[in-house]
């Protein structure tokens, strides 16, 4: 009776410790492909339909209103367009975006790999979380530079005689506010992304 129990001990030992080989267990198993990959993958296509929907908004953002104009003796009134590619920092925005969805749309197919089946290595998230604090660096300082463009535009600024134009360009002024606030999130989205990517880093080298 005594062989007989050590021999099944041993035959489920055995099992047991195959089993565990297979799954990935053990001290130095890495973590499943898809623990973190799902949320990357949906972090990175709300990423991709935010700084489209920014792109969208900002490149339609453009409006001719009849503004008086005064002219020696008379007053006439005389169509302004004012656009969005009449100032450098709305033209940096809109590469800025350009920049995000690509990248976006790149990284997001190429995250669905990870839920096939196929893990990443530990290279490929330290490359994924240098490019996402680019990005992140990127569209930050751009929807600055625009939203202080979009404030101005706003509010004016009386000691530099800056007059304020959205009392006259409303339309004008909402996309340029409704990008920037658009641009924003992309920026904390890109953020969420680094955190995740270093978590996920963190999982496999613990």
């Amino acid at each position: 009776m005594a062989t007989v129990d050590g021999t099944t001990a041993a035959s489920s030992g055995g099992k047991t410790a195959a089993v565990a080989s297979e799954s990935g267990g053990g001290r130095y198993a890495h973590p499943p492909a898809g623990s973190c990959s799902g949320a990357n993958v949906a972090l990175r296509a709300l990423l991709f339909a935010v700084s489209v929907s920014a792109l969208v908004v900002l490149a339609t953002a453009k409006q001719t209103v009849m503004v008086p104009v005064v002219l020696r003796p008379p007053l006439v009134f005389a169509p302004v367009a004012a656009k969005f590619s009449h100032s450098p920092a709305l033209v940096y925005l809109l590469a800025a975006l350009c920049a995000t969805s690509l990248y976006s749309l790149i990284t997001a197919v190429s995250s669905l790999k990870l839920l096939s089946g196929s893990s990443s290595s530990a290279k490929t998230l330290f490359v994924l979380i240098l490019l996402d604090v680019f990005y992140a660096g990127v569209m930050a300082s751009a929807t600055g530079t625009a939203g202080a463009v979009a404030w101005l535009g706003l509010k004016g600024n009386s000691h530099t005689r800056w007059n304020k134009i959205c009392n006259t360009y409303g339309k004008f002024c909402r996309h340029i506010g409704s990008s920037t606030v658009l641009g924003l999130i992309a920026s904390i989205i890109l953020v969420l992304l680094v955190f995740l990517n270093a978590y996920a880093l963190y999982r496999r080298t613990r």
